[in-house]
């Protein structure tokens, strides 16, 4: 066991959609399923850390407080956490370390999120010195010309075709077809993807993620603790939220300039790469003893790149490792078995504390109907604005 390992004693999700309903009650929903599973009451929790959502009005910023006065106020401590769709890593982070330094054993990690319709915004006001307003504002750069951009990219750098994003969604809606908490359960053909209208060249409307409603929780503990409630855990390894290192040469949304590499080095390992190797470096493993992987698939081409940036493969191998097989269900390292955000939309601060519910499922051999057989071991790969990394490894 690693000094920093933390347990996961329960988990739970509410299905993602678009439910018309207060944020609210998808967290509560996910908290009371996670402390069910964890065989736990509420008042036995003692730490609550809440994935904030700026949507959502004032309770939204708090959530941590907000999501404990809903479960009924109980004296437990509270955090807040914001870092757009890095929240839920940012979260999960501040439980887990509020465990290691032994100021807790029991800590609830809560994130969801009520979506508009249509693409994300900056929140109200005029402000000229802000990227994203800027980006909106200034450019007319909503997130997915940014996804095509990015696909763009990678067509020109790899030699990447319309045909290998296709597969990727295809895989995808594969995976997620037995997933009870997905929003799109449907099986596509590449024909169907490639038929779809085309959003933002060269993406099409199903390679593109929605926003969605929904929410996820976790019950984490001190391994002292997990040890006289349950045997062998899967366990919290490591938690990754860096950030860039100067200068940033490769464009990342919002922005929309780079900095000058003329007077310093660039770094070894770009922002991207950087995520999860952080992680790695963490839990004492490396991307060759994960059994699977769910990553931040915005768009089908955005997987492709997350292939590379996590160590599955080499720059320019993504589509050869897609093409092989080998990021299917049944390949040899499967990503995104839940279906992806592509099967769940974006319910923001929810998403990275989703993957961690998922690669729990796996590694129990709970994840009906998509499971990956023999796993022990699993990274997730996330990105927020503004710099915000997010990897999590979850081991048996």
């Amino acid at each position: 066991m690693g000094s920093s390992d933390v347990a996961i004693l329960g988990v739970g999700m509410h299905p993602w959609g678009k439910w018309g309903r207060n944020f609210v009650e998808y967290g509560v929903k996910a908290a009371r399923d996670a402390l069910d599973d964890a065989g736990l009451a509420w008042t036995d929790v003692q730490f609550v850390a809440g994935g904030a959502t700026i949507r959502n009005g004032y309770p939204g910023q708090v959530p941590a407080a907000t999501f404990a006065q809903a479960l009924g106020w109980s004296g437990a401590q509270v955090a807040s956490s914001y870092g757009a769709c890095a929240t839920g890593a940012q979260a999960i982070n501040t439980a887990r370390t509020q465990i290691l330094a032994g100021l807790c054993d029991v800590a609830l990690v809560v994130g969801a999120d009520t979506t508009p319709k249509g693409f994300f915004a900056p929140q109200g006001g005029e402000r000229f010195d802000d990227p994203d307003w800027l980006r909106f504002r200034l450019l007319g750069a909503t997130n997915p010309i940014y996804f095509g951009l990015y696909a763009r990219r990678r067509m020109e750098a790899y030699g990447a075709t319309e045909l290998d994003f296709a597969r990727a969604r295809v895989k995808n809606g594969r995976h997620g077809l037995a997933n009870p908490n997905a929003r799109y359960k449907k099986a596509f053909t590449v024909e169907d993807v490639l038929a779809s209208p085309m959003v933002s060249d060269p993406l099409r409307l199903l390679e593109i993620c929605a926003t969605s409603d929904g929410g996820a929780a976790l019950v984490l503990s001190s391994m002292e603790f997990a040890r006289r409630h349950t045997t062998d855990p899967a366990r919290i390894a490591a938690v990754s939220t860096v950030t860039p290192e100067f200068p940033q040469t490769v464009i990342e949304m919002p922005n929309f300039s780079t900095d000058s590499a003329a007077g310093a080095q660039v770094p070894d390992t770009p922002f991207k790469d950087s995520i999860a190797k952080r992680a790695y470096e963490q839990a004492g493993l490396g991307p060759e003893d994960m059994n699977l992987a769910e990553v931040y698939d915005l768009s089908s081409a955005l997987e492709l790149d997350w292939y590379e940036n996590i160590g599955l493969c080499k720059p320019g191998e993504a589509e050869r490792l897609l093409n092989d097989g080998d990021t299917t269900i049944g390949g040899r390292i499967p990503v995104n078995p839940s279906g992806g955000l592509s099967c769940f939309g974006e319910a923001i601060p929810a998403q990275a504390i989703a993957q961690v519910c998922e690669l729990t499922w796996q590694i129990r051999g709970q994840a009906e109907g998509r499971q990956v057989e023999g796993a022990r071991a699993g990274v997730t790969a996330n990105q927020g604005l503004f710099g915000h990394g997010s990897s999590v490894i979850v081991r048996r």
